[in-house]
């Protein structure tokens, strides 16, 4: 079990080096995408599309736009 762990802090650790090593634009794009896509679950959930606002659903929205939020929209309704 250890040894799993092990594996995976490694693996966490070099996906955060990773993204570190990235460009600050690139940085501030998925930052800037994320809080889009916050702000267009946030109006959906106004207007009374059954979204509720996580993390996991903010990132997919501002990942992919559109086609996230119908991701999104589906996983909330099957869960």
């Amino acid at each position: 079990m250890s040894i799993i762990s092990f594996a995976i802090g490694i693996a966490v650790l070099m996906i955060v080096l990773k993204i570190i090593s990235l460009p600050f634009r690139i940085i501030m794009k998925f930052v800037i995408n994320s809080i889009i896509g916050g702000i267009i679950l946030a109006i959906c959930s106004f207007m009374g599309i059954g979204i509720i606002i996580y993390w996991w659903t903010v990132l997919l929205t501002g990942l992919f736009g559109v086609p996230g939020l119908v991701i999104a929209t589906i996983i909330t309704i099957l869960m």
